[in-house]
């Protein structure tokens, strides 16, 4: 198996891009939130101390896909076409799920920006709401779809 992450001395490099063609690339990830009930009853009402805690949020996720290549070492910075997060509160489970959806054109994919965008989406959850509710769990980071590029389509099989 070639490591595309390391060059012919054994050692971390970028991968060149430079021949690879423009195509559309678009990948899915998501993450999840759990709290207590009573933390996202007070979410929903927006009557958390520090305000509305799923735009700010969304904000963040959207800056964390643009500012992926700045926190992941050898992730290429890429001009970004769309960041589309979405958020589905399962009260009864105690649960928030994140779902963020990246496209860009490019010579490679996105799915750093995409599993970066849900992961900072969730800490920015953690973050709004830790003031009531310190036992919260970010859990089930993953890569759901990806489309695009010379490696093609994956969709994960399991159910999420």
């Amino acid at each position: 198996m070639e490591f595309t992450h390391i060059d012919q001395k054994g050692e971390a490099r970028m991968v060149d891009v430079s021949m690879k063609p423009v195509s559309l690339r678009e990948a899915k990830a998501m993450a999840r939130v759990r709290m207590k009930e009573e933390t996202i009853d007070l979410l929903i009402k927006k009557a958390l101390p520090k305000g509305d805690v799923l735009t700010v949020a969304k904000v963040a996720g959207i800056m964390a896909a643009k500012k992926t290549y700045a926190l992941i070492p050898m992730c290429h910075p890429l001009n970004i076409n769309q960041v589309e997060i979405d958020f589905r509160v399962l009260k009864d489970e105690g649960l928030i799920e994140i779902e963020s959806t990246v496209k860009v054109e490019a010579k490679t994919g996105v799915e750093m920006e995409a599993l970066v965008s849900a992961s900072v989406a969730a800490l920015t959850i953690y973050d709004m709401c830790k003031a009531v509710d310190k036992e919260m769990v970010i859990t089930d980071i993953m890569l759901l779809e990806k489309r695009g590029g010379r490696s093609g389509e994956f969709k994960r099989l399991v159910a999420k």
